[in-house]
């Protein structure tokens, strides 16, 4: 896990993420996102894999995709894109398939 400065993660609270993945050496990018009726339902990696999003935040439990956290709503996990200093890698910036 990530350590956090003042509980803050960039201008967000530290605890806004459940889990915090340390990414390994060989860790993939999330380049696009599938969508259904508008739902995120999985993900495109670097590598051109295409995975559901079920094993996508489990790729990232286990330090396979980096750039991302793990957050939980209502009882459902999803992913979050880390704050850092580019805009045009957030999840919510990508293009979908």
């Amino acid at each position: 896990m990530n350590n956090f400065e003042n509980g803050m993660i960039g201008n967000l609270p530290a605890q806004i993420n459940k889990e915090i993945p340390n990414p390994d050496g060989n860790a993939e990018n999330i380049v696009k996102l599938i969508k259904e009726k508008g739902r995120v339902i999985g993900y495109q990696l670097s590598s051109g894999e295409k995975v559901s999003k079920e094993k996508g935040i489990q790729m990232a439990k286990e330090g396979k995709i980096k750039g991302v956290a793990v957050a939980e709503n209502k009882g459902n996990e999803y992913l979050r894109t880390l704050p850092d200093a580019s805009e045009e890698n957030n999840l919510s910036n990508l293009s979908s398939i």
